[in-house]
């Protein structure tokens, strides 16, 4: 959730530090701060609110130093005020920063308490910082401290510490929450996120769970969770600036959202051959692992969550292999069942999301055939833990609200589809229509793009509203999901979705003039049950609106408004029918005024439960 940055440099890091934490404004944006060592002396500011103003404030004092650490917060522990605010400063000297959350700090800090530290935060931050600081007293240097401290923590962190005893050292430390080192020229770097760090360097080494690290100026060592050195040897990174820039568009959400075309046909590339799968898409023998698969268990969070969804019915129905897909966070508290020879599947933009990891843990014990992570980032720990990974390519997504994520995720997905018809199923010519509408999928894409202008008309009669219902069968009942999360995320107008089906069993109490109906409406074997289901909207006198296959628009025209998007095909119409309502959140939330990439009270990687 939160964004890390520090750095030991022979140069004054205070810009690349602030400019860090604007790259990484994404993880959160409630508080922000930095702390600095000059010439022995440990100085802090720290604000609420976004960057910009820590940036302010660092504008008109300003603070200068070769070694720091910095942070921007989503609050866990304590309202996002400045005493909150990281870096917290304890015994004087000593400053940290940390992502996630210690579940026994109430415990450790009763015991400081009683050892006689005055606590100034809500947070469980300064009772690592006290932990440290008290050993540093004992005679232990910051990093011995430091790695002393670690067995006593219970729960998820990477944390970032400096002290003014130690000035040019930065040490770190993760479980549960990521942590990069940056390798430079006479400076190295520490991260929560390598976006941060790319215009300093592209060399990176990612620390693994447990592990800790100790950088300076000149040298960086990495250390197992025992506290032994290890050898690492740093990868170089193929992002560019230019990924994380808006370029010319409001926001990072309508960037991303056009970039849609452009992210799946990366996710396809060299996979595809004219009638199916290029052999090998896992991995070397996949293919005898596949043709073993029973059953799919499918589990994720969030958007992710829908884009499983979305798959459960087209595995079930393509390949006939039965599938269940879970949120993470309660799959991850129950005692599954595990048929055997079952595949397990992992979705996460990120790689890092809390839950989802924790689901693949626990997987990892109860006896799966295998693991599979679809995620956005190669080096991410999904993707670490996984047996296979299948990389989405969507290339880095600032938004918080997830969207070519999600449809590069969905295009993935019926990579793995493809994979087990062709294990499964003898019908050559349904893999060859599904190879040929993937083929096709990019255009289609920027096909439904077009309707950008139309969907912004649309969008005014919205803005007013406090209430809104999605409602989609089969497989685009996940599609209505997704559009009211996206609705609900951005425009603050509290939105939900049902099966069309089960309008009448509650939801349709809701319905008048005052309460907007958004339906899905693909040409498939549902049309004439979901028609049905219109006119119950229509009967009383609800605002509908309908996303409707072009080749039945007309028949809806006189029953509602109608947005004609042409799907391409049914097996990958819920991908082509999520960008209108992509679009519709968009254009909702510029209308209210909020703010669209930051959206109050969330954040974009979830590594904390």
């Amino acid at each position: 959730m939160c964004g890390i940055v520090a750095a030991s440099s022979r140069r004054d890091i205070s810009e690349i530090l602030l400019s860090g934490l604007q790259a990484l404004e994404y993880r959160g944006y409630d508080s922000a701060g930095l702390a600095l060592i000059n010439e022995q002396q440990l100085l802090r500011h720290r604000t609420e609110g976004k960057v910009a103003a820590l940036a302010e404030l660092w504008k008109r004092q300003p603070l200068h130093g070769e070694c720091g650490i910095a942070h921007t917060r989503w609050a866990t522990h304590g309202p996002p005020t400045t005493s909150n605010a990281h870096p917290h400063v304890v015994d004087g000297h000593l400053a940290i920063v940390h992502n996630g959350i210690i579940e026994n700090y109430v415990e450790l800090r009763e015991q400081l308490q009683a050892a006689g530290c005055a606590f100034i935060s809500q947070t469980d931050t300064e009772v690592v910082g006290w932990l440290i600081a008290r050993r540093m007293d004992q005679g232990m240097d910051l990093l011995q401290a430091l790695q002393q401290t670690l067995p006593e923590l219970h729960g998820a962190y990477s944390l970032a510490v400096i002290s003014s005893r130690e000035p040019g050292l930065v040490t770190g430390a993760r479980r549960g929450s990521p942590l990069v080192l940056g390798i430079g020229f006479d400076e190295n770097f520490l991260a929560s996120d390598s976006y941060a760090l790319l215009p300093v360097t592209n060399r990176f080494v990612y620390l693994e769970e447990g592990e800790s690290a100790c950088l300076t100026a000149g040298s960086w060592q990495v250390f197992d969770q025992h506290g032994q050195p290890l050898e690492r040897t740093p990868k170089s990174s193929s992002l560019s600036l230019a990924s994380t820039d808006r370029g010319h568009y409001r926001h990072f959400m309508q960037k991303e959202i056009f970039e849609q075309p452009e992210a799946i046909a990366r996710t396809l590339e060299g996979r595809l051959t004219d009638t199916g799968l290029v052999p090998g898409l896992l991995g070397h023998k996949t293919e005898q692992l596949l043709a073993k698969v029973r059953q799919v268990h499918i589990i994720a969070c969030g958007t992710s969550y829908h884009a499983g969804l979305i798959a459960r019915y087209q595995i079930e129905q393509q390949a006939g292999i039965p599938c269940m897909a879970e949120v993470a966070s309660e799959y991850r508290y129950r005692q599954p069942v595990v048929p055997e020879n079952t595949l397990f599947i992992a979705i996460s933009q990120s790689g890092e999301t809390a839950d989802t990891l924790a689901a693949l843990k626990q997987a990892q014990q109860a006896g799966y055939l295998a693991s599979i992570a679809v995620c956005n980032v190669p080096e991410s720990s999904l993707v670490r833990s996984a047996d296979y990974s299948l990389m989405t390519r969507a290339g880095p997504e600032i938004g918080v609200a997830s969207t070519k994520a999600f449809t590069t995720q969905l295009a993935a997905l019926q990579l793995i589809l493809l994979a087990l018809l062709e294990t499964h199923s003898e019908d050559i010519g349904l893999r060859s229509e599904i190879t040929r509408q993937l083929h096709a999928l990019p255009q289609q894409i920027l096909q439904a793009l077009k309707l950008d202008k139309q969907i912004a008309e649309l969008a005014e009669g919205f803005s007013e509203k406090h209430h809104a219902l999605f409602l989609g069968r089969g497989s685009h009942y996940p599609v209505a999901m997704e559009g009211a999360l996206k609705l609900k995320e951005i425009s603050y107008i509290h939105a939900e979705a049902y099966p069309a089906g089960e309008l009448k069993h509650g939801p349709l109490a809701l319905v008048d003039a005052d309460m907007p109906v958004i339906a899905v409406a693909p040409n498939d074997q549902l049309l004439g049950k979901l028609q049905s289901n219109l006119e119950e909207v229509r009967a009383r006198g609800g605002d509908l609106l309908v996303m409707a296959d072009h080749h039945i628009s007309q028949s809806l025209a006189g029953h509602a408004r109608v947005v004609e998007v042409e799907t391409g095909g049914n097996g990958l119409a819920p991908i082509v029918m999520s960008i209108p309502l992509q679009l519709l959140a968009y254009h909702v939330a510029v209308l209210k005024g909020t703010d669209v990439d930051q959206p109050r009270n969330l954040a974009k990687s979830v590594t904390v439960e």
